[in-house]
C-alpha cells in the first residue's frame, strides 16, 4: 500500500514539474510577444507622425 502513495506524490511531482516548465515556457513567449507589440505600436507612431507632416494644414 506505500508503494501506491509514493506513486502517487512522484506522479504528482512530475505533473507539478511538467506545469511549471510549461508556465515558464508561455511566459517567456509572452514577453517575446510584448517586445514585439511594443516594436510595432512605436514604428505605427513614427508613421503616422510623418504621415501627420505630410498633410497640409487646413488653417
Amino acid at each position: 500500500m506505500s508503494w501506491m502513495l509514493v506513486a502517487a506524490v512522484l506522479l504528482a511531482t512530475a505533473g507539478l514539474l511538467v506545469l511549471g516548465g510549461l508556465a515558464i515556457r508561455l511566459w517567456l513567449d509572452v514577453r517575446a510577444l510584448a517586445k514585439g507589440v511594443d516594436t510595432a505600436s512605436r514604428a505605427l507612431a513614427v508613421a503616422a507622425e510623418d504621415l501627420a507632416a505630410a498633410v497640409p494644414s487646413r488653417a
